[in-house]
């Protein structure tokens, strides 16, 4: 029987990449640079959620009760 090799698509540029590119998930240092320049100039934003007095409350009730049990 063959031997599978697992590919997948580079975020980048959606190039075919092998699984034990040096680089990985990025199929070049380019493609790995280019990302993190998306980071650097905030391209890239994971979405905030307010939270009223009492949820916050309720979340350090929570936390407190964890910090005890250890």
């Amino acid at each position: 029987m063959s031997e599978v090799i697992k590919t997948y698509r580079c975020p980048i540029c959606k190039k075919l990449v092998t699984e034990d590119n040096k680089y990985r998930p990025f199929c070049s240092k380019h493609c790995a640079d280019i990302d993190l320049g998306n980071w650097f100039n905030e391209a890239y934003k994971v979405p905030v959620v307010d939270l009223d007095e009492q949820e916050l409350e309720e979340l350090e009730k929570s936390l407190d009760e964890q910090l005890d049990k250890e």
